[in-house]
């Protein structure tokens, strides 16, 4: 766990919002950052967790000849329904939060406070908004969003069905403590993540002030 003293920040948006970029500019600025989707590629290796729970899962018909997940037929099938993508995170997201804890507690041991950040595309559908002291989200239109979706390669029809599995854009706003604006140029990004960070910092250091005592009557 972090330190009492610490912040624990959950970072999410859509696909295609910039979360990635925006994790590396808090990095940049001194936060402690763990991105879920590498800890869930980490997870997916052979002999892993993620492996094993997919496999008992969803047979071998997701595993390509290497042995390494198919990511692409694991979309397929988990995106073709809105109980399919709720069957997958049920699985998988147990796993990965106990890896994020652990890397949680290795990465914090030799810091007396400290501002991690997890950035995950479903912080919030997973219900994590209960495990974060603040919640950032990155936002842009969705017009925007797709596009830059599409312009990674992504294919359009592919791109908007992960869209529509993902929380509305206006529940995700609701339950954030900060918003960070995506569809400017990358300086307005740096920003309002310093200005963000700012915040953060402060918090971290009203924290870490000792507790006067309650006066006796």
């Amino acid at each position: 766990m972090i330190p009492r003293a610490g912040l624990r920040v959950g970072l999410t948006g859509g696909i295609a919002s910039g979360k990635s970029t925006v994790a590396s500019m808090f990095a940049e600025l001194g936060a402690i950052t763990i991105d879920a989707d590498k800890v869930v590629a980490h997870l997916y290796q052979p002999g892993n967790a993620g492996h094993r729970a997919l496999v008992a899962t969803y047979g071998d018909a997701i595993v390509r000849e290497d042995g390494q997940i198919d990511r692409a037929r694991l979309s397929a099938i988990a995106f073709s329904s809105a109980d399919e993508a709720k069957k997958l995170n049920a699985l998988i997201h147990p796993i990965v939060l106990a890896e994020e804890e652990r890397m949680t507690a290795e990465l914090t041991a030799s810091r007396e406070h400290a501002i991690v950040i997890v950035e995950a595309t479903l912080l919030l559908e997973a219900g994590g908004k209960a495990r974060y002291d603040r919640i950032i989200v990155v936002d842009v239109p969705p017009e925007l969003q797709l596009a830059r979706a599409v312009g990674r390669g992504m294919i359009e029809d592919e791109a908007a069905r992960r869209m529509a599995h993902q929380m509305a854009r206006d529940e995700r706003l609701a339950a954030a403590d900060f918003v960070i604006v995506n569809s400017g140029d990358r300086e307005e990004t740096r920003r309002a993540v310093g200005e963000v960070y700012a915040k953060l910092r402060e918090e971290l250091v009203q924290r870490a002030l000792p507790r006067a005592a309650p006066e006796q009557s």
